[in-house]
Parts: C-alpha cells; structure tokens; sequence
C-alpha cells in the first residue's frame, strides 16, 4: 500500500526575502501537494523567528484555504498554552464553518519560540502543566458542550474540528493514547524519542469513538529531484543553513562560511545539530520512495508529514511535486 503523504509547511523566510514572499510561496506549495495528492498541509506556531513567518497558523489556513479547493489545512501545531480553548475552538470552528470537511486541528504545548515569547504573549509557563486540561476542554467546546458557565463556542459548537496530538517526547504519546486521538511525532527535527514514543502510545492507546484505532504521523525531510546529486547538495545546504541560524546568535555572531559549518558538523555539537535532521531523503524520485517506505515502516507510521528542506522556493515546490507522484 503506498505511504500516505501530507506536508509540514514551515513558511520559510527566504535569506534577502521577506514574509510576504514566504506566504505567497504556501499558496504554490499547497497548491502543488493538492495536485499531487496529499492528505493535508500543516503550518506550526512559531515566534519571534526571523526566518518563520507561520506564527499565526489560523491566518494562514484561511488564506491558504481560500486558494485551494480540496486539500485539508490545519495547525501542526497551535501552541495551545498561548491560547485559551474558548479562543482556538472559535477560530478553527469559524475555519471549519467556511470550509467543512476541510480542517484540521494539531495541538502542542511547547512556546514555539525561546521561554521570553511567554512574558511577549502574556501567557504563563505554568500553562503548559494544563495542557491536557486546556486540550479535553477545547474537545468539548468543539463537539457542542456548554461550560459550567454558560460559554458555548460560536462558531464552533458541534463542528468536531478533529484534534490530533503533537509531541517529540513520552508525554504528547501518554496523552493522544489516553485522549483516543491521532498522535504526530516530531521526528523531522527531534528524533530521538520516535520509537519509544510511537510504542507506548500504540501500546497504551485507548479507543474513542471518532478514532477506533491508533493512528501515527511522523515527520520526515526530504529534497527529491530529478538528478539525485543536486538534491543531496539542496539537502546539505539547508542542513548548513540550520546550523548557521543556530550558532549566528548573540553580540560576537558572524557570517561563517560553508568550510567552516561543515568542520562545525564534525565536532560532538555539530553532530548533535545534525542529527536534528537525521531522518531524511534526498534524491530522485525513486529514492525518495524507497526512503519514505522504510521510514514508515520503521516508525510504525500510518502517514508521513514531509518537510521540504530546499532553500529555493521553486525547487521546493517541484520536490513536493515529485515526491507526490512516487509515492
């Protein structure tokens, strides 16, 4: 059976370009996976991120969703400790009155950003501890439920905007098991945990009534191109281009050049950044599906959300493209 495919669209802030650029190029990307057949793009809350420009995921679904006409859109995720569940559950029923049958609704609890964006949002740390909480009462808003107090979530009331649980670690796996919802793993930039975390929530998983079974995501990287060494060089450069915006911080911060980031990716710390990105495809067409398949295999995965880690615009959309079609 072929792997199911969806995509994680960073909205990456091209170097020299600007946010605009970024959001038009969401509308290409989307656009191209609809053709191409995937299941669903998401877009990630991040913060006070230059090279970012998803740090409203509701605004961009909506624009994003205006310009297609299939495709499911959603959060991958909304930082749910920045938000109360009355907020989210009106802003994705609105999106799903507009689009029915179109939205998704992937929750974390991470800030999206370093602990100041807490402080800049006027959120409070101890707001992740609820969480679980926060997330069981956004369930409910949305599937109709009246607060103790009289709040009902217009729009949003009876919409079952369906939730899906993100995490990198045991906790994201624990709750999404005990909650009977989909759980997404973060393995495109945080690895380590996959195998555990996939296991104790497919071990543990306790079925609901919209999700009878486990279901699993895991996040992927992949350059697919029709010469299979230009995409393994698009894939070293923007594992160079990360590791350059991870240690060009701070007051003495400088350009480094691309002999000095590999020498970097050589020591114990750049090994560690690396491995960041460590699963990944870069190739042709056919490698890439041969990488997506045992990767699913391996992560015990019903779907793979695949980032497109090119840093040029267009080659991203054609790595989409081509990567729609093998798989």
């Amino acid at each position: 059976m072929p792997v199911k495919l969806s995509l994680l669209d960073l909205a990456a802030i091209p170097p020299h370009g600007t946010a605009r650029d970024s959001l038009s190029h969401s509308v290409d990307l989307a656009r191209a996976a609809e053709t191409a057949g995937y299941e669903r793009v998401w877009y990630a809350e991040h913060h006070n991120m230059e090279s970012i420009a998803s740090s409203a995921p509701a605004v961009l679904v909506a624009h994003v969703a205006a310009h297609t006409s299939s495709i499911r859109l959603g959060s991958g995720g909304v930082m749910l400790p920045h938000h109360s569940p009355l907020t989210v559950a009106e802003q994705f029923g609105t999106l799903a009155e507009l689009h029915p049958g179109r939205i998704d609704l992937g929750l974390g609890r991470a800030p999206g950003g370093d602990q100041s964006i807490y402080r800049a949002l006027r959120s409070d740390p101890a707001a992740a501890d609820r969480f679980p909480d926060d997330v069981a009462e956004l369930r409910g808003l949305l599937a109709g439920e009246t607060r103790p107090d009289g709040i009902r979530a217009t729009p949003g009331a009876g919409t079952r905007v369906p939730l899906y649980i993100l995490g990198s670690s045991l906790f994201g796996a624990q709750l999404a098991a005990a909650l009977g919802l989909p759980y997404a793993f973060a393995s495109h930039f945080a690895p380590q945990a996959l195998h555990q975390a996939v296991a104790v929530y497919r071990d543990t998983y306790q079925p609901s009534e919209e999700h009878p079974e486990p279901y699993v995501i895991a996040g992927f990287n992949v350059v697919a191109a029709e010469d299979g060494d230009a995409a393994r060089e698009m894939f070293a450069a923007a594992r160079r281009d990360r590791v350059r915006r991870l240690i060009k911080r701070g007051p003495t911060a400088r350009d480094y050049s691309d002999a000095e980031i590999e020498e970097f990716l050589g020591t114990a710390q750049g090994q560690h950044i690396a491995a960041m990105m460590s699963r990944a495809v870069a190739g042709t067409p056919d490698q890439v599906r041969r990488g997506l398949e045992a990767f699913a295999e391996e992560a015990r995965a019903d779907e793979i959300i695949t980032v497109h880690s090119a840093l040029d615009a267009d080659a991203r959309v054609e790595s989409v493209r081509l990567t729609g079609a093998a798989g």
